[in-house]
């Protein structure tokens, strides 16, 4: 498994992880802040000390200018440490005048000035305790056991230093990452978690039509072509004529069945031919006449296609079983790399999404790729559905700007 955090890391095998780059990481993280900070207040400190030589002025404005830029700095630096113990932190560069720009300002001004110290002090008494074992032979008036027993403890006790180095490390970067994690950046892990999880689905319905089309298909059609051959060879007015009609019949029947069924799961015509062609062959089985005035320069993304398809599917259906209508439109065009879908009808309208009638469902599966739906039902007809479907969104797709 592939370790993302520092924290993640520590729930390893000890050997893994010390032999990893986490320890040296973290140690890292640890100085990167401790020596901003020392080195900020270091120099406030000197050049106060020399105040009688370069006036307290003067001192004051370099006080506050080392300040500063150490304060501006401090924010970009934070999020550079930020990558060494959490490498699934995206990074993110936001402007001073975004609350997020200025939250990250604060919180590494804070963390590098102040709790860079502690920092620092940690990484020192963590490894301080070993490094003094380690050089116990070279102390003034070393006792025997000192010299021979200190370096031997303190190899033992570096690799132990590693652990509550990289424990602070890693929380440390958890309270970074919770305080800089940009919420358009989450939003945006969202938006693209939902897509696979859309294509994923998609892609499960075209594994399912392809087996019922190149399976259970093709033995309902060689049933039916059987039984009628036996019909030619059975009298006519016999009671066997009479069954093997009758089951001709049902095969027929069921092979029609799931011909729909494979177009609901998934229309052949869709991935062949396009929107296009698949809206005017699901308008032709419509009972509701359909005008179709759907015209695109080329082939868009499969999952806009797949989603505008079954938008208009739910929405003629929906017409055919609520609306009382006479007539129907579906029109379409590409806008600015948008997908503009218009289904109208001049039904009894009154449809509501709150009424469980397919319309949240078709909402959602449009939300799913980034699009939008608006509904116009007022009591009386007509009903207007527009789906507004973006096609540059999306990586593969033959348009868009």
């Amino acid at each position: 498994m592939i370790n993302r955090t520092v924290l993640e890391a520590l729930t390893s095998r000890p050997v893994g992880f010390l032999r990893s780059s986490w320890p040296w990481r973290s140690l890292l993280h640890l100085l990167s802040g401790g020596v901003l900070g020392v080195g900020t207040w270091l120099a406030v400190g000197g050049l106060f000390a020399a105040r009688e030589r370069i006036g307290l002025g003067v001192a004051v404005v370099c006080a506050v200018l080392v300040t500063g830029f150490a304060v501006l700095l401090s924010g970009p630096l934070e999020r550079w440490r930020l990558r060494l113990v959490d490498v699934a932190a995206t990074p993110v560069r936001q402007g001073l005048r975004t609350p997020a720009g200025l939250r990250g300002l604060g919180y590494g001004a804070v963390s590098v000035l102040a709790v860079g110290w502690a920092d620092l002090a940690l990484a020192m008494v963590a490894l301080g305790i070993p490094g003094v074992l380690l050089l116990a032979p070279w102390q003034p008036d070393a006792v025997l056991w000192a010299s021979v027993g200190g370096p031997v403890a303190g190899v033992l006790l570096l690799p132990v230093a590693a652990y509550p180095i990289a424990a602070w490390a890693g929380a440390r970067g958890a309270l970074s990452r919770a305080v800089l994690s940009s919420h358009e950046v989450e939003l945006t892990e969202v938006r693209r978690s939902r897509a696979r999880l859309v294509d994923a689905y998609e892609a499960e319905r075209r594994r399912i039509e392809r087996d019922l089309h190149d399976g259970a298909q093709q033995r309902l059609v060689a049933l039916t072509m059987k039984l009628g051959l036996a019909a030619l060879d059975l009298p006519p007015d016999s009671r066997a004529a009479r069954e093997v009609a009758e089951a001709h019949a049902m095969a027929k029947d069921a092979l029609s069945e799931l011909r729909e069924l494979i177009r609901g799961v998934h229309p052949q015509v869709l991935t062949e031919r396009g929107l296009p062609a698949a809206v005017r062959d699901v308008a032709g089985r419509s009972p509701v006449p359909v005008d179709v005035d759907l015209e695109l320069p080329c082939r868009i993304a499969e999952s806009v296609e797949v989603a505008a398809y079954f938008a208009i599917c739910e929405a003629l259906t929906n017409t055919a079983r609520h609306g009382a209508a006479t007539r129907c439109r579906v029109s379409g065009r590409l806008v600015s790399a948008t997908l503009m879908i218009e289904v109208y009808d001049d039904g009894r309208g009154g449809a509501d999404p709150a009424a469980g009638s397919g319309l949240t469902g078709l909402a959602d599966r449009v939300a799913a790729v980034d699009g939008r739906m608006l509904l116009s039902s007022p009591a009386g007809g007509p009903t207007r559905l527009r789906v507004e479907i973006p096609v540059g969104a999306y990586e593969g797709e033959a348009c868009g700007s």
